[in-house]
């Protein structure tokens, strides 16, 4: 346990069968309970620290984890997940029994709005707010595609090899760049330092890849973010290269009680920048919910 300024942060590790998920809180237990979910192949330290204080600051409990491949937490042989992705849905809901907690605020981002999407459709009674940064609706078809650019840069993952942490950070620190908006400079050095510390921290990185190969099983066909019960703020950068605005103005069109905050110029990242501005959006949404 230590703090960071006035801000208490503890780590601890949440068992569930078969599986071990390292997580870390901010602030006081009493506090209005946020879990923060990650996107694909990012563990825990993609959420800033800044971001988590300014939120625990503002009389949050703010818990953020390593998903399954990645990080501290349990992980698989490559090519091997013995999960699937409804596997992680229920995770989120793990972490919160680990901490005693009936009912939280979830905060996705990327692939962990897909997530924090199907937890609330699961648990709806364990969700009181969804905060779904950069992502898409479930289950919703003829949405624009990613940028031409973004495509043939992804298409470069293809001749990558998987197994060389090097060549993985290469791609990774290009990707940073190519998901960058416009609205502020991109901070190469920032984002090295981060995927470096990322790859140094995980027990073993190459297992991320598994995220790209996880099925979304039978039931989750079945699942469309038109069922969602839970209030839910739309977070996107109008400049994202891999989910367009579209994607989120879809929630309001689709969720009954959902709403759009965009950062004009924003990419598919959480920006230095933008923390305050994002913050302060959360702040509001996790406060006129239950819980808040």
């Amino acid at each position: 346990m230590e703090t960071t300024g006035s801000i208490l942060v503890a780590d601890k590790i949440v068992e569930l069968t078969g599986a071990k998920l390292q997580t870390q809180a901010f602030g006081d237990p009493a506090g209005a309970p946020i879990l923060l979910i990650m996107g694909m192949m990012s563990s825990m330290l993609w959420w800033p620290e800044r971001f988590c204080e300014e939120l625990a600051a503002e009389g949050r409990y703010v818990i953020r984890y390593d998903q399954r491949d990645t990080g501290l937490s349990t992980h698989y042989a490559p090519g091997e997940p013995g999960y699937s992705f409804g596997d992680l849905s229920e995770d989120a809901i793990a972490v919160l029994d680990g901490y005693g907690i009936e009912a939280a605020h979830l905060v996705g981002m990327s692939m962990g709005g897909f997530v924090a999407q199907e937890a609330a459709l699961r648990h709806p009674r364990r969700v009181l707010t969804l905060t779904l940064i950069s992502t898409s609706p479930i289950g919703i078809e003829g949405l624009p595609s990613s940028t031409k650019a973004y495509k043939e840069h992804s298409s470069a993952a293809e001749h990558i090899d998987w197994s060389d942490l090097e060549a993985i950070a290469d791609f990774m620190r290009r990707d940073s760049a190519m998901l960058a908006g416009t609205r502020h400079p991109h901070d190469g050095e920032a984002a090295s330092a981060l995927i470096a510390r990322d790859i140094g921290r995980a027990t073993s990185f190459v297992s991320a890849t598994n995220h790209f190969m996880l099925s979304s099983g039978d039931e989750a066909a079945t699942h469309h973010a038109s069922n969602i019960e839970a209030p839910v703020l739309a977070i996107h950068g109008t400049a994202d290269p891999l989910f367009s605005i579209e994607h989120a103005k879809a929630f309001t069109r689709i969720v009954p009680n959902a709403r759009l905050h965009r950062i004009a110029g924003g990419g598919h990242e959480i920006h230095d920048r933008d923390i305050d501005e994002m913050v302060c959006v959360i702040v509001d949404h996790t406060a006129a919910g239950p819980g808040g």
